[in-house]
């Protein structure tokens, strides 16, 4: 019995591996059609590799899947964060959690990663067979089961063959990406950190929380890439541009309101610039106060002068400073694609398609794409896994 694996990334080694432990006697070809294997296994989480996440501040899967969550609620029951994490250890590479949950190897090396799965692979005698693309099944019509396993597909085009199977195709757009800005004043606080803020389209339920950072052409940081994945179908409607407000106090309006004036009250003999409410970093503090009172960003303003209308445009400011998104930065390291195969097109507890018999789909190949913190090779160590299950068990019955 023959199985080719299409892609050599992380779904297609977890599937390749996962199959050989199964099943040993199979013999199982992974094929890439570059000479490059693992390549977002090595750059992923800084070239650290955020491999998977606890899941203990998930209380939806929905927050952390906006494509895929119902699927992927159902085969964690499979195999779940938990699983992953053992399954690492068990090969060789030790973990670490972090304070937000986040997972990775001890050594803080992602070649840790792609040397376990490069070193089982051979040990199992997987065939690697690279500069190789696969086009169309008539490629493969040696092998008595197909997983495919190529990743995210930028581009309907790449898609077409397996539509004219049968398979509904979800059409691509880009996830997890950083916003192009145009707004010198927010330039000029490049590097700028906030540990907690509230990224949000105006008029819309699209928000997301976390660190953000300004850069020299927008904004990025978590906040802002997860606000990406969970618009964007909305943002690839409208060409990348789109209003989008920002609280930078970790509070809601009243909440914020309150402690300002506090703030204000105990230091009322200080320029209000001399100070650092929410603890915000000064050079943000000062272009906040200069957005909401139309002032120079070194005024001298006594904070015995401001009155209710000063404190209520700073309150509004703070909690919803509002730019414009003028265009989708490229974010390489993290690039994620939404759309691929509809999960309509295979079987849920097998993901084996529904109009080609022994063929599978695995990972970002689907359509179901996370947020950043692991949960993207967390769907696919569930969806590898998953066919290759399948995949051993239909032998065992046909044995």
């Amino acid at each position: 019995m023959r199985t080719a694996i299409v892609g050599g990334g992380a779904a297609g080694f977890f599937a390749a591996i996962s199959l050989k432990e199964r099943c040993p006697q199979m013999r199982v070809t992974l094929f890439e059609r570059s000479r490059h294997l693992l390549r977002k296994v090595l750059v992923s989480g800084g070239g650290r590799c955020n491999c998977t996440n606890t899941f203990e501040d998930v209380a939806d899967l929905s927050h952390v899947y906006p494509r895929g969550h119902r699927l992927m609620k159902r085969l964690m029951k499979g195999f779940s964060q938990k699983d992953a994490y053992a399954w690492f250890e068990a090969h060789g590479v030790p973990l670490v959690v972090q304070p937000d949950q986040c997972v990775f190897p001890a050594a803080q090396d992602a070649h840790t990663v792609a040397d376990c799965f490069l070193h089982h692979a051979r040990r199992y005698g997987v065939d690697i067979v690279t500069g190789t693309a696969i086009t169309s099944l008539d490629d493969l019509s040696d092998y008595d089961y197909i997983v495919l396993a190529m990743g995210g597909q930028p581009r309907m085009e790449s898609l077409r063959w397996l539509q004219e199977l049968g398979h509904e195709i979800v059409a691509p757009v880009p996830s997890l990406f950083t916003f192009g800005i145009d707004d010198a004043g927010l330039h000029a606080l490049m590097g700028t950190v906030v540990e907690d803020a509230t990224a949000f389209i105006p008029a819309t339920t699209f928000r997301a929380s976390g660190p953000l950072l300004v850069t020299h052409w927008g904004m990025s940081g978590p906040a802002i890439l997860k606000l990406s994945s969970y618009a964007a179908r909305y943002l690839a409607e409208h060409a990348y541009q789109s209003p989008l407000a920002v609280n930078w106090t970790g509070c809601n309006e009243d909440q914020a309101r309150q402690h300002l004036l506090s703030d204000l009250m105990a230091q009322t003999g200080r320029q209000l610039t001399s100070i650092r409410p929410f603890d915000l970093p000064s050079r943000l503090w000062h272009h906040l106060v200069a957005k909401a009172l139309s002032c120079p960003t070194d005024a001298a303003i006594p904070i015995a002068s401001l009155g209710k209308k000063a404190v209520n445009r700073l309150v509004a400011v703070l909690t919803a400073d509002a730019y414009d998104i003028a265009s989708r930065a490229p974010f390489k390291d993290e690039f994620v694609t939404c759309g691929g195969i509809a999960l309509s097109a295979v079987n849920a507890a097998t993901l084996e398609s529904r109009h080609r018999p022994h063929l599978y789909f695995v990972g970002e190949l689907l359509d179901i794409d996370g947020i950043t913190g692991g949960f993207n090779f967390q769907a696919a160590w569930t969806t590898a896994y998953t066919a290759a299950k399948a995949i051993a068990e239909a032998v065992q019955e046909r044995a």
